[in-house]
C-alpha cells in the first residue's frame, strides 16, 4: 500500500534567498513516536531563525530539514505512551524547544534551554513548513483561547523568546527599554514591556517597522543606529547585526543591561571599555527558552490582548515569505496558512 504524502518545504542547499534554498517537496506523513503527538498544521509562523536555517547561518543538524517552529494545528493522533492528557482534536502549539534530557544539571536547576543535549523542531527535526507535523507530547504547548491560528502562531516563538529577552534585560519597574530592531519578536515584546509600565523607545530601520512601532504607543522613534532621547534603563537587540552593541551599550544608564536576543549575531566591533562598559553596564544573551518561559508568557497573553501584526502567505508561497522577510519587507510576523 502507498504511504500518504503531504506538502512540504525542505531546506536542500543552505545559502541566500536569491539561490532558492528551499524546494517545494512532496514528502511522507510523518509517523509519531510512541511519546508524540500527530498534528495536521493550520499555521505557522517564519520566523528569523528559520531564515538563519535556510541560508546557513546555523550548521546543518539535518539534511534536507523541514523549517518552521511556530505550529498551530490539531491533533491527529496520539502516540501509545502519551500520558499528558492530550485527545484527538486538541489544538495545540509546536515551539521551537522540543527535547532536553531532564536529567542534568541545567535541566534539574530550571535552565533547560542549556541542556547540552536539547534538540528544536525545524532544525533538529521536521518542521511547520508542511501539511503535518510531530512533536513530543511532554513539548507541546496548551493555546489560549481569543487569537485566530495566524495570530497565535507568532507568539510560539516570537512571543515567547521576546519573553525571555525582556526579563534578560532586567527592566526596572516603570523603566525606559530601548528596542534595536522591530520585526516579529520586538513588535510583540513592546507591547508586553508597554503593559507593564516601561517607556518604550525604538531604534530600527524601515519605515514600515517604524510606523509600526509608532502606532503600538512607541515614545519615540529613530533610526537603527541613533541614540534615544533618553538614556535607557535597558536595551534588547533583535536586529542580528552585531555593529549596533556598540550604541545600544552606549545608550544605556549606569547599571543598565542589554539583552541579545537572536540565535544568530554577526560579528561586534572592538568595545571601548569606558564608552561601552563602564558604571556597571552589562551585555547578556538569550539561548532558546525553557517551557516555563512558554507557559508563563502564554498566560500572559491570556490576559492582555496582544495586537500581532502578520501578513500572511500559503504555504505554497512559503519562499517567497522567507525572501520577504531576509530582503525588510514585512512589518510584524508572517505566517504560513496551511
Amino acid at each position: 500500500m502507498t504511504e500518504p504524502t503531504m506538502r512540504a518545504w525542505q531546506v536542500y542547499r543552505p545559502g541566500p534567498m536569491s539561490t532558492r534554498p528551499l524546494v517545494r517537496a512532496a514528502v511522507p506523513v510523518p509517523q509519531p513516536a510512541s511519546d508524540e503527538l500527530l498534528v495536521s498544521v493550520r499555521a505557522c509562523g517564519v520566523c528569523r531563525t528559520d531564515l538563519h536555517v535556510a541560508e546557513g547561518d546555523l550548521p546543518v543538524h539535518r539534511p534536507r530539514v523541514i523549517p518552521g517552529h511556530e505550529v498551530v494545528g490539531e491533533v491527529v493522533e496520539v502516540g501509545a505512551d502519551v500520558q499528558a492528557g492530550f485527545t484527538v482534536g486538541d489544538s495545540v502549539g509546536i515551539a521551537w524547544l522540543r527535547h532536553t534530557c531532564g536529567g542534568c544539571t541545567y535541566c534539574q536547576r530550571g535552565q533547560e534551554n542549556l541542556c547540552r543535549e536539547s534538540r528544536y523542531t525545524g532544525w533538529d527535526a521536521d518542521g511547520g513548513y508542511a501539511e503535518f507535523a510531530t512533536v513530543p507530547a511532554a513539548f507541546a504547548l496548551r493555546l489560549p483561547s481569543g487569537y485566530s491560528d495566524a495570530e497565535m502562531a507568532p507568539l510560539l516563538c516570537a512571543g515567547i523568546i521576546g519573553y525571555r529577552a525582556l526579563t534578560r534585560a532586567q527592566l526596572p519597574a516603570g523603566g525606559r527599554l530601548g528596542i534595536y530592531g522591530f520585526g516579529g519578536s520586538a513588535h510583540l515584546t513592546a507591547q508586553v514591556a508597554l503593559a507593564k509600565g516601561a517607556e518604550v523607545h525604538v531604534m530600527t530601520r524601515g519605515e514600515r517597522a517604524r510606523e509600526l512601532a509608532r502606532a503600538l504607543g512607541a515614545a519615540s522613534v529613530q533610526g537603527a543606529a541613533d541614540p534615544p532621547p533618553v538614556p535607557l534603563d535597558a536595551a534588547i537587540l533583535f536586529a542580528p547585526a552585531g555593529e549596533l552593541v556598540l550604541p545600544a551599550l552606549e545608550a544605556l544608564d549606569r547599571g543598565g543591561t542589554l539583552s541579545i536576543a537572536g540565535i544568530h549575531l554577526s560579528g561586534i566591533p572592538t568595545l571601548d571599555y569606558q564608552r561601552h562598559l563602564f558604571q556597571e553596564r552589562q551585555v547578556r544573551s538569550v539561548t532558546a527558552n525553557t517551557r516555563a518561559d512558554a507557559r508563563a508568557f502564554l498566560r500572559f497573553a491570556a490576559e492582555h490582548r496582544l495586537q500581532i501584526t502578520s501578513p500572511t502567505y500559503p504555504l505554497d508561497r512559503a519562499d517567497e515569505a522567507l525572501a520577504d522577510l531576509s530582503d525588510g519587507r514585512i512589518a510584524g510576523a508572517a505566517v504560513l496558512i496551511v
